[in-house]
């Protein structure tokens, strides 16, 4: 006997807005299988607000209404039974967050509720990552957002430590991001991995994501940090535009992919790992899960 829930995500980033649909595929004496039946992302960037003004402004919030609005209308259509909405590190810095928060549960029937980094790290963790896990390895877990990064590191198949810095490709890009959180990053990775002998990263985000994707590999297959670090000179050497025109990228990709394949680079270089995997998980696959699992 099969049974399909549809359940929905709604990640507010602050590089972009995503929702995602998915199937939950339930049948006797099996594990539940999660299908994205649907994937919708649009391009805000609220973090060129928070981060620089420190509230979103009144042309984000409108735009944020219609996304909201969209995004209700789709998961009616799709007749989705549960969602939750969470917004990450933008709206936790914007002064404005709370009546951002009360105008779109007003205008658009949506609730969102805002969460911290450790929250964030953790959500992102209970999705697939424990099929990549080798009991006898140790992965350090490197999910880049437009705000903050997050670190997990996991040994022998459980989770060791994990801690979100104020790192991410919106302010990279701003030059918000002052030597001593580069120093405090690398503190924390160097601390964290010496009592290990060989770490290998994960990665998430939709920067490391494109690069995977770019680089053709199959979806098991690492990439390794000599392949990273030329495509980060790679992608130096060319401008805004060549980057869009030569490399088809989207316009609000093409300038925080540079400041994201940095962090991943130090983060290799700094614990010692030699590949990265990048498996296709995100915030919004976490939330899925999370919820069907009654973690949230």
């Amino acid at each position: 006997m099969i049974k399909i829930k549809k359940y929905a995500a709604i990640d507010i980033g602050s590089n972009a807005m995503r929702l995602l649909i998915a199937n939950i595929v339930e049948e006797d004496d099996k594990d539940p299988q999660f299908n994205k039946s649907s994937l919708v992302r649009v391009p805000i960037r609220l973090g060129q607000d928070a981060f620089t003004v420190g509230e979103i402004s009144p042309e984000n919030i409108d735009r944020m209404v219609d996304a909201m609005k969209a995004f209700n209308l789709l998961m009616k259509v799709h007749k989705v039974e549960r969602y939750m909405a969470f917004a990450t590190s933008a709206m936790r810095e914007a002064y404005n967050a709370k009546e951002v928060v009360s105008l779109i549960k007003k205008k658009a029937d949506i609730k969102i509720e805002i969460i911290d980094g450790k929250k964030e790290a953790a959500i992102i963790a209970s999705t697939d990552l424990h099929h990549l896990l080798k009991t006898d390895e140790t992965y350090l877990f490197v999910d880049v957002g437009g705000g903050s990064t997050e670190f997990t590191l996991f040994s022998n198949g459980k989770m060791v430590n994990s801690r979100s810095f104020k790192a991410g490709t919106v302010r990279l890009l701003n030059e918000m991001v002052c030597d001593v959180v580069w120093e405090e990053i690398e503190k924390w990775i160097k601390q964290n991995t010496a009592d290990y002998e060989e770490v290998t990263l994960i990665g998430s985000g939709g920067n490391i994501n494109k690069l995977f994707k770019m680089s053709g590999k199959l979806q098991e297959k690492p990439l390794s940090y000599i392949y990273i670090n030329s495509q980060y000179a790679y992608l130096n050497s060319l401008t805004y535009e060549q980057r869009i025109s030569q490399l088809g990228l989207n316009p609000d990709r093409a300038d925080v992919i540079v400041p994201a394949t940095r962090i991943y680079l130090n983060a290799m270089k700094w614990s010692g790992a030699r590949q990265i995997y990048v498996p296709k998980i995100g915030l919004s696959d976490g939330i899925v899960k999370a919820m069907y699992y009654g973690k949230i």
